[in-house]
């Protein structure tokens, strides 16, 4: 063969294989296995970020912010007297396809009403699919607050509510409201597999998931037909790693680039590292230790204050946050409007705390429970150190705790179920408003078994309060009820309030544009990385 033919044959050849060496990757060492790809029924950040590349939401908040911005809707209108929102589809939105599925259609209100429909009718075949907890649907009190929904036609979404509801637009851009193919839907039911459309999901979004291996690793793609053009990066890698040491070695060695929830002993050593940038904002979060409030001896509030004030707050935050948290006094974040400043914070005084046991009934203390997650979160770095430190001073005042734990996904549905007396919990705001935390966390709607509310805490005053801030369009308005709202929360004391952590997010410095998240999501559209 001529040599000038052959080099062009090896030079073709090596065009056919340059694209591979050149796709962009980037590898999140990401903290734990999702509990499956559909946010409806999830609660963690772990499953929301895992979902989180493939959907879209019919309004999503912008890249790090919590501004409601146009998505699946192009655009909305609202009425006068804020009960009715019609949303405006957008069309040409391409659904993605895998092994067992290929769509025969673009995007339609057909899949926003079925999106809708799963979490709110008892009657649709995917009710009780993957699970009946559709615990955001019903802590943010969709199923009251939600008269009709109609499809006006195919990209025209009318919806009507029972009240005003204030949150509405943001609680829609939040995780649980993704939309998902219906047609999909129907092909698994009819295939017999409708879990598969919760398991190995198709979706909107700008990457496509290409594997899953609990434990181990979750691949996606960048989906080329994407209605928001292409992502930056071509590969998307969630390399599985529970423990946060890991984490920071895999990110030393390059095998990672984004590394969520650093052990706050290793931050000297992090911020040192000339390859690694650490991304720090105030965190939208609060950890606690719910008091179950139906359960004796916290359905009486002397003995709630008691043990608020036996344990030693800032002995904890020196331990165990260093210098990733600062106190909590109220169940809302400093940043957050309509923080009240002026509740002050229940003592450290063992001896007055002694002295309402006794008034209580319990001047030789009690036994009781304690339960500690056995998962890092941003909120609270190492929640087994906290529980022994909690249950040594408790002890100091005659009370002993017995700690308990369970795997998180055990752990949370049995805390959602009541059967804790004290658990330590915690919350990352999903949507910017006081609401997501005050009705969500505290109101009585989700004090029912397997709602957020974990202690069980229903209070007519306090859930007037915010029932009413609610239907309240006027902000100014509504900062006064919440700030009157968290002076019955102290009174009351449901929970001990322990720390508001800093979000932190080292990343390796060929990371570009990765935006930290207000409510510690993870998203990875729109960031690049360079060699």
């Amino acid at each position: 063969m001529d040599k000038k033919i052959l080099l062009a044959a090896v030079c073709a050849a090596a065009l056919v294989a340059a694209p591979a060496a050149s796709a962009k990757t980037l590898v999140f060492c990401s903290e734990g296995s999702p509990e499956n790809f559909y946010p409806g029924v999830n609660t963690t950040g772990t499953s929301f970020d895992a979902s989180e590349p493939v959907y879209n939401r019919i309004v999503e908040f912008e890249r790090g912010g919590t501004q409601v911005r146009p998505g699946l809707a192009e655009k909305w209108a609202i009425s006068e007297d804020g009960t009715g929102y019609i949303f405006y589809l957008r069309k040409g939105v391409k659904w993605h396809s895998s092994k067992s599925f290929k769509p025969t259609r673009d995007f339609n209100a057909d899949d926003v009403m079925f999106s809708i429909e799963r979490q709110w009718k008892e009657d649709n075949p995917y009710f009780k699919v993957t699970s009946t907890n559709h615990s955001y649907f019903g802590d943010m009190a969709m199923p009251k607050l939600l008269k009709s929904v109609e499809k006006v036609d195919d990209y025209t979404i009318k919806v009507t509510l029972n009240q005003p509801e204030a949150p509405f637009l943001a609680d829609l851009a939040m995780p649980f409201a993704a939309i998902q193919s219906k047609e999909y839907a129907d092909a698994m039911l009819k295939a017999g597999t409708p879990e598969k459309i919760d398991q190995d999901p198709i979706g909107t979004g700008p990457f496509y998931l290409v594997q899953y291996q609990k434990d181990a690793v979750i691949r996606y793609k960048a989906f080329s037909e994407f209605w928001g053009g292409k992502a930056k990066i071509d590969d998307l890698v969630y390399s599985i790693t529970p423990d946060a040491s890991v984490r920071w070695a895999k990110l030393q060695k390059g095998e990672c680039d984004v590394m969520p929830y650093p052990n706050p002993a290793d931050l000297d050593a992090i911020r040192k590292d000339p390859n690694v940038t650490v991304l720090e904002q105030p965190g939208l979060n609060v950890g606690y230790l719910a008091f179950q409030t139906q359960k004796k001896p916290f359905d009486d509030v002397r003995v709630r204050k008691a043990v608020n004030m036996a344990i030693d707050k800032k002995a904890i935050i020196d331990a165990v946050y260093l210098s990733t948290g600062i106190a909590a006094k109220n169940p809302i974040p400093p940043s957050m409007w309509s923080y009240n400043d002026d509740v002050k914070d229940d003592p450290y005084d063992p001896e007055a705390a002694k002295k309402l046991l006794a008034e209580a009934g319990y001047p030789n203390g009690f036994e009781t429970d304690l339960w500690a997650m056995p998962v890092q979160r941003p909120y609270n770095p190492n929640a087994r150190r906290i529980a022994e430190l909690m249950q040594a001073d408790l002890a100091k005042i005659g009370v002993k705790a017995e700690i308990k734990s369970y795997e998180w996904g055990e752990y949370r549905k049995r805390m959602q179920a009541g059967e804790h007396q004290m658990g330590m919990l915690g919350w990352t705001g999903d949507n910017g408003d006081p609401d997501n935390f005050l009705h969500t966390l505290l109101g009585c709607a989700s004090a029912q078994s397997g709602g957020s509310n974990i202690a069980k805490f229903c209070y007519k005053p306090f859930d007037d309060l915010v029932l009413k801030a609610k239907t309240v369009s006027d902000q100014a308005e509504r900062a006064k009820l919440y700030a009157q709202a968290q002076v019955i929360f102290k009174e009351q004391a449901p929970w001990f309030t322990i720390a508001h952590a800093v979000q932190l997010k080292p990343i390796n410095k060929r990371v570009v544009d990765f935006k930290l998240s207000p409510f510690g999501r993870h998203t990875f559209y729109g960031v690049d990385v360079k060699d």
